[in-house]
C-alpha cells in the first residue's frame, strides 16, 4: 500500500487522491476471519506501517487516514503519526492538506413512484472562498434500497455537479412519476446515517442479532453483494462525507411503527374488501395477508400499503423463501393474495393505471418461479407440520436449525401430548424440556394416556428430589437455551456451528458455549470471545 501510495504522491486533484485512498480503505471492508478484528488488525497496522516508515508516502497514507479512516481510533492514531513524522522534517504533499476539508452546499432526493429506492444527491464544495460558500466540486450519491431493508446498496462520485442536477430536474418536470426535490442538510445526515448503520450491521454479519438493538432484517441482499461493488470503493468517502454534513436539529423522521393490533385492523379491513371477496380460503388469506403486512412493516420503513414491481418480487422470491414457513395451502393461496392486496393498495394509495398493471404482471410472472424457489422446510428434514409449528410459532424459518438445538426434543412425538407443558416460551416449559433432554427427568402435571404411555409411562423417569448442583446446571442450560431460541447474539450459533463442523458432538458443543456465557462480562466481551471458538 505505501508502494501504491507513492504514486498517489504526484496527484495534484484532492478528490482523485480521495477516491483512490477510499478505493484501498475498502478492500477489507467486510473480511471476517474468526478471532480476528480485521478491520482494527489492517486499518490499525497501515497507520503504524506508515509512521514507522518516516517518508513522504507514508505521510500521504497518514493523512488520507486522519480524513477517510472508517472508525475514530483509525483517525486518531493517523494524526498522531503524522505529528511525528513532521516533527522529523517531513512536508505533507499539497492535496494532502484538502483531504476532507469539504463544505456541504445542499441535498437532494431522487427516485419515483413506486418508492424502491431513494437517490440521495450530497453536493460539496472545497475548503472556503474568503468566508463565502465555495462553488461546487463534486457530488456523492447514495443509493437507500427500501425493499432490502433501508441498506445502502450502491454509491458514486461525479465532478458534473450541474449537470446531474439539470438532468433530474428536466426528467421529474417531464415524468409525473419521478421525484427529485431538495431536502435539508441535517436531514440527509439523520436519513443516511441509518442507513450506514444497517449496512454496517449486515457487513458485520449481525443484522439478525436482536442483542445488538433494533435491526432490519436484510432482505435480497448479503454481505458479499454489498462488498464486492462500488459501495466498497466509496466506503470510507460516504463515511467521511457524511460526518461532514451538519448534525440535525431533530432526529431523524421515525419509522412508522405498527403494533400488533394496527396490523390486525388493517389485515380485517383488507379482507372485508371486493378485492379480497374472491379469495376461496379464507383462513391461508388471513395467514398471507399477514406475511405481506410484517414485511412492508418490518423490512419497508413501515410502509405495508407501498406496491411495486421490485417490492412484490423481492417479497416472493427472497423475503418468503428464507423465512417464513408456509402451509401447502397458503403457498397456493399466497401469489392470489398478493394480486389482490395489490390492487386494494394500489386503490387506496392512488397508484397510476399503468404503474398498477406493471405490479400485477410482476405477480404472476413471480409466481412460477416462487413455486420453484419456495419448498416446505418440513419436508427435507422429515419434521410433521405439528413440530415445525412447536419450532417456529413465528414462522421465522431463518431460526429452525439453531431453535433445534437448542431444545430438540420439540421435534419429536414426544412432547404432542402435553404441549403447553413443553412451551419454550414460558420458564416452566424450557425448564421441562431442559429437564427431559439432559436428565430424562419429567414431572407430568397430568397423567398422559396417549400413544406413548401405558399404565405406566416408560419413556421418562419421574424427577427424583432436588440436587441443587443439577438445578444450578439447568440453569446454565435455560440461559444458553434461550439465547439460542431468540438467536442472541447472532455469534452464539455461528460459533456452534463452527465446533459441530470440527466433528464435536452436541453436548460438548453446549458445554463449550456455556462456559464462555459464563464467563464474559458483558455482551461485547461474549462476542469477542465466541468469535475465538
Amino acid at each position: 500500500m505505501l508502494r501504491a501510495a507513492r504514486a498517489l504522491l504526484a496527484m495534484r486533484d484532492p478528490l482523485d487522491a480521495e477516491l483512490a485512498f477510499s478505493e484501498m480503505l475498502g478492500t477489507w471492508w467486510g473480511e471476517r476471519v474468526p478471532g480476528v478484528d480485521v478491520e482494527r488488525l489492517l486499518g490499525e497496522g497501515l497507520v503504524a506501517h506508515a509512521t514507522a516508515s518516516g517518508n513522504p508516502a507514508g505521510l500521504g497514507v497518514l493523512a488520507a487516514v486522519s480524513a477517510l479512516g472508517t472508525s475514530p481510533a483509525q483517525r486518531h492514531l493517523a494524526e498522531q503519526g503524522m505529528i511525528a513524522l513532521r516533527e522529523r522534517g517531513l512536508q505533507v504533499p499539497e492535496w494532502a492538506s484538502q483531504l476532507g476539508a469539504v463544505t456541504p452546499l445542499a441535498a437532494y432526493v431522487h427516485g419515483d413512484g413506486f418508492g424502491d429506492t431513494d437517490d440521495i444527491v450530497c453536493v460539496f464544495g472545497r475548503g472556503r472562498n474568503r468566508g463565502a460558500a465555495p462553488p461546487p466540486e463534486h457530488a456523492l450519491i447514495l443509493v437507500v434500497d427500501h425493499n432490502g431493508g433501508g441498506l445502502l446498496r450502491d454509491a458514486w462520485v461525479t465532478a458534473k455537479v450541474d449537470q446531474l442536477l439539470d438532468q433530474c430536474r428536466a426528467r421529474a418536470e417531464k415524468d409525473d412519476f419521478t421525484r427529485f426535490s431538495q431536502m435539508d442538510l441535517g436531514t440527509a445526515r439523520a436519513l443516511l446515517t441509518r442507513a450506514l448503520e444497517r449496512t454496517d450491521l449486515v457487513v458485520a454479519g449481525a443484522s439478525a442479532d436482536p442483542g445488538a438493538g433494533p435491526t432490519v432484517p436484510a432482505v435480497g441482499l448479503g454481505a458479499a453483494d454489498l462488498t464486492g461493488g462500488s459501495l466498497a470503493a466509496h466506503y470510507a468517502l460516504a463515511r467521511s462525507r457524511i460526518r461532514a454534513l451538519p448534525t440535525p436539529n431533530t432526529a431523524a423522521p421515525p419509522v412508522p411503527v405498527w403494533r400488533r393490533d394496527s396490523r390486525a385492523v388493517l389485515a380485517a379491513r383488507f379482507l372485508a374488501s371486493d378485492e379480497a371477496a374472491g379469495l376461496s380460503d379464507s383462513y391461508a388469506a388471513s395467514r398471507c395477508v399477514d406475511h405481506i403486512i410484517a414485511y412492508g412493516c418490518d423490512v419497508d420503513s413501515g410502509r405495508p400499503l407501498r406496491v411495486s414491481p421490485r417490492k412484490v418480487e423481492t417479497f416472493l422470491l427472497h423475503w418468503l423463501p428464507g423465512r417464513v414457513v408456509l402451509l401447502p395451502e397458503e403457498q397456493e393461496a399466497m401469489p392470489h393474495v398478493l394480486a389482490a392486496w395489490v390492487r386494494w393498495a394500489g386503490a387506496l394509495t392512488r397508484l397510476p393505471e399503468a404503474a398498477l398493471g406493471a405490479t400485477l404482471d410482476a405477480v404472476w410472472d413471480s409466481t412460477g418461479p416462487f413455486v420453484r424457489t419456495y419448498r416446505d422446510p418440513a419436508r427435507p428434514l422429515g419434521l410433521r407440520q405439528e413440530a415445525v409449528r412447536r419450532l417456529l410459532p413465528d414462522g421465522d424459518f431463518a431460526a429452525l436449525a439453531r431453535r433445534m438445538f437448542a431444545f430438540p426434543l420439540l421435534a419429536s412425538e414426544i412432547v404432542t401430548g402435553a404441549p403447553e407443558e413443553f412451551d419454550p416460551a414460558t420458564q416452566r416449559g424450557r425448564r421441562a424440556l431442559l429437564r427431559l433432554d439432559h436428565y430424562g427427568e419429567y414431572e407430568a402435571a397430568t397423567p398422559h394416556n396417549g400413544r406413548h404411555s401405558s399404565g405406566q409411562d416408560h419413556w421418562y423417569r419421574p424427577v427424583t428430589g432436588t440436587d441443587p448442583e443439577r438445578e444450578r446446571e439447568l440453569d446454565r442450560h435455560e440461559r444458553l437455551a434461550e439465547r439460542l431460541w431468540h438467536g442472541r447474539p447472532a455469534h452464539l450459533w455461528r460459533a456452534a456451528r463452527r465446533l459441530l463442523d470440527r466433528g464435536m458432538d452436541r453436548p460438548t458443543v453446549l458445554a463449550a458455549l456455556s462456559t464462555e456465557l459464563e464467563a464474559a462480562s458483558d455482551e461485547t466481551d461474549l462476542r469477542r470471545r465466541l468469535d475465538s471458538l
